[in-house]
Parts: structure tokens; C-alpha cells; sequence
């Protein structure tokens, strides 16, 4: 597989089933997994006071994080939700907190109605696939990877998934950008090689 025809198809198809299996997980054991995959965020994030944390509003089956933001807006960080601006372009941030008013956007997501754009110091992505060097196979947008790109600063960047969302590779691609980490139920998995997963 060495075409970009090639590798699009496979990746649509991966999404497809990746997807599927997610959404097979039952509430209780997706709200397990998230409970420890929050545990693993909070220890690589650390203080959170006055830090700029991006997160995102769960999709089909995704983490639900609002519970960790919440914890976070508490502790005294900045928390802000993305916004889809226009088709093939950078994402925006806004500020965000427990009970600001929200609008719908691309695929009927909520996001903040007036929150202040902020640029995030940590973004954490759901993914739809990863793999062990902590590429991301997302929903095929390129969101995520063109708004990275386009920040003054790399912000740290963390995925959060299920373990059964773990794929051997997801064929990456000149454009796509490798996570800081990927969180789990199982455990933080980090780019520089298997062994260094921890739990």
C-alpha cells in the first residue's frame, strides 16, 4: 500500500470499523475507561493553574471529558472547546467553562456561542485509530493536523482513545503530526517506542 489512493481507502475503511467498535463498548465500560484514561491526563498535565487546555465535546462513543475540565476550571486553568470555522481550514479555540452557552456546529457539535479565542497550551484530541509512534487517524478532516501546524507554538499535544482503538500503523502521511502522548484505559502510550507505555 504506497499509493495515497491506496492508503485513503484503507484508512476510510479502518475508520469505518474502528468506529463501529467503540460504539459496541457499553456505557459502563466507556465510562471505566474514561474514568482512568482522565487519571492519565491529569498526572501528564500536571498543574493546571493558569494553563490553556483545550479539549472537545464527545462524539459517537468518544471519552466524555467535560468532568475533567470541570476539575480543571476549578484548579484554575483556562479551558476551551474547537470550532470548526470553514471547510479546510485551522480550527479556532474558545474559552469555555461549565454552563456557558453553546451553539451547534459542523456535525450538529456544540461548541462555545461567545466564549474569547485563546491559543491552547495543551490539546487533547479524541482519535479514531492510533498507533504505537502516537499517530492519529482521526475522522479525515486533517482538522487537528492543519490547526497544529498553524499555532505560533506546538501545543502538547494528547490523543485519547480506548485501547482497542491501538492499530499497527495508521500508514502516516507527510502531513500528519505524531501526539505527545495517547491516553487509554490501559495505560499512556508515548512515541519513542512500545516499552514505554505505562499504567
Amino acid at each position: 500500500m504506497n499509493s495515497p489512493e491506496e492508503i485513503a481507502t484503507w484508512r476510510k475503511a479502518e475508520r469505518t470499523r474502528l468506529v463501529e467498535g467503540r460504539m459496541a463498548l457499553s456505557s459502563a465500560e466507556r465510562e471505566a475507561a474514561t474514568t482512568r484514561i482522565a487519571e492519565h491526563l491529569e498526572a501528564l498535565i500536571g498543574e493546571p493553574a493558569g494553563v490553556v487546555i483545550s479539549a472537545y465535546w464527545p462524539f459517537r462513543g468518544e471519552p466524555d471529558l467535560k468532568p475533567l475540565l470541570k476539575r480543571f476550571q476549578a484548579a484554575g486553568a483556562i479551558t476551551a472547546l474547537p470550532m470548526v470555522v470553514k471547510k479546510h481550514h485551522p480550527l479556532a479555540f474558545r474559552a469555555w467553562k461549565s454552563g456557558d452557552r453553546l451553539e451547534r456546529g459542523v456535525w450538529n457539535i456544540p461548541f462555545p456561542a461567545e466564549g474569547r479565542e485563546v491559543i491552547p497550551d495543551v490539546t487533547i484530541a479524541p482519535v479514531v485509530g492510533f498507533d504505537s509512534s502516537c499517530f492519529r487517524l482521526g475522522y479525515g478532516g486533517g482538522f487537528f493536523d492543519r490547526t497544529i501546524a498553524a499555532l505560533p507554538s506546538m501545543p502538547r499535544f494528547f490523543g485519547v482513545g480506548y485501547s482497542i482503538q491501538e492499530i499497527p500503523t495508521i500508514h502516516p502521511q507527510r502531513h500528519d503530526i505524531p501526539m505527545y502522548a495517547v491516553c487509554t484505559e490501559a495505560g499512556i502510550v508515548r512515541p519513542a517506542c512500545r516499552c514505554s507505555r505505562s499504567s
